[in-house]
């Protein structure tokens, strides 16, 4: 395995565990600013609207740098960001904090995905995708729960000096070990969000930014909405984000291979039903750790299982601009984890965490229907609604 592939993977995965890691903290946030754990929950939000709007802008201002400088900037980015919010003597300076996090990761994500294709041949750049990106899907099985654990040893500002570590030593080897590559081919900002104006892309991005509002909406409180099944107690809380996270992980593997027999429809279908019965019942299978870990397994596979089929929905729209689709679908993800922390801090003024499932069910149910939508605005959109993307059938 290449080693410089590696590398990456360290940044992804440290960037990784920054955006789920949250979940685990946020009580002692919350005490540590002497703030409830909604407000505390706009940890989430600012870092994820951030990550969101600078992923395209940033991706268009750096696309004439060395490949190299942009790497480091987003991870030194991304370490300073940590510090200053493990330091930061206010609630409002760690929003900040939180705010530039986001805008390191907008910066590294999409670069070290671009890097890793030219660093191997053409026949290899789907497994050197896969390693990059692994660093993301290994964070949510195991950079999150190792952080939740760090902070029930110590406190929430060790988790973050924790992951301030990790994106320094991934800056380290891009600046050690990484040739000092040019830069690609420059797309405006115009050009990169011009998809949007496609009705499909547009439907299909609704339905991403729906059925991801409703599942963030629950894992932002996570340590609330199970805290019956854990009881205060931190490992237990780690234990079942890692449980999460293994069941995310296998749902984007196993999705692939369900995908080329059935189809993106009908995986996405499956794959949304069956996290909607999950929600449904979350009220109830929250209460006891055995039952709250079945439905965290079922609850990740089926979460990222139809991410995939997403993803595949849009790449299928048109190959060519594959990377700016899934771009845009990135964004709408991390909209989603932004709009869930808020959503999640209105609710909780009125409403038990423990129901906060039901309305996330409600949302996953509108996104089965925008996906519905989508499917057939796919199938029978005029020519002349498709400016952006040249007309093409699944």
């Amino acid at each position: 395995m290449d080693y410089r592939l590696l590398i990456l993977a360290l940044g992804t995965f440290s960037i990784g565990t920054d955006s789920y890691v949250v979940a685990g903290i946020l009580p002692q946030v919350g005490k540590s600013f002497s703030t409830s754990v909604a407000a505390a929950a706009q940890f989430v939000s600012v870092y994820s609207v951030s990550y969101a709007v600078f992923t395209p802008v940033m991706a268009t201002l750096v696309a004439n740098w060395p490949r190299r400088r942009v790497l480091l900037l987003g991870l030194l980015a991304f370490a300073a960001s940590n510090v200053l919010t493990a330091t930061a003597p206010t609630f409002e300076l760690a929003l900040a904090g939180r705010a530039l996090a986001g805008f390191g990761g907008a910066i590294f994500v999409p670069a070290a995905s671009a890097v890793a294709t030219a660093l191997v041949p053409a026949e290899r750049r789907g497994r050197a995708l896969a390693i990059v990106l692994a660093g993301v899907s290994g964070a949510t099985a195991l950079g999150a729960p190792i952080g939740t654990v760090i902070a029930s040893l110590g406190d929430w500002h060790t988790t973050l000096w924790f992951v301030a570590i990790l994106g320094s030593f991934a800056a380290a080897g891009v600046l050690l070990w990484l040739p000092n590559m040019p830069a690609t081919s420059v797309v405006t900002l115009q050009q990169r969000l011009a998809p949007i104006w496609d009705l499909r892309v547009a439907a299909t991005l609704a339905t991403t930014f729906l059925v991801m509002s409703g599942v963030f909406l629950v894992y932002t409180y996570l340590s609330v909405v199970f805290d019956r099944a854990t009881q205060g107690n931190g490992p237990l809380l780690a234990l079942l984000m890692s449980i999460w996270g293994i069941g995310a992980t296998t749902g984007s593997l196993k999705a692939g291979s369900l995908i080329d027999r059935f189809g993106n429809r009908r995986t996405f279908n499956i794959a949304a039903t069956v996290l909607l019965i999950d929600f449904l019942l979350l009220p109830w299978t929250s209460v006891s750790f055995a039952s709250a870990a079945v439905a965290l397994a079922i609850w990740g596979m089926c979460g990222w299982g139809l991410v995939v089929a997403q993803q595949h929905r849009l790449v299928a729209l048109n190959q060519a601009l594959a990377p700016l689709l899934l771009a845009l679908n990135a964004s709408a993800i991390y909209l989603a984890i932004g709009a869930s922390g808020a959503t999640g801090a209105l609710l909780l003024r009125s409403l038990s965490a423990h129901y906060l499932p039901l309305i996330g069910a409600t949302l996953i149910a509108a996104g089965c229907l925008m996906g519905e939508t989508a499917y057939h605005v796919i199938r029978s959109v005029r020519p002349w609604q498709t400016a952006a993307i040249p007309e093409r059938r699944e």
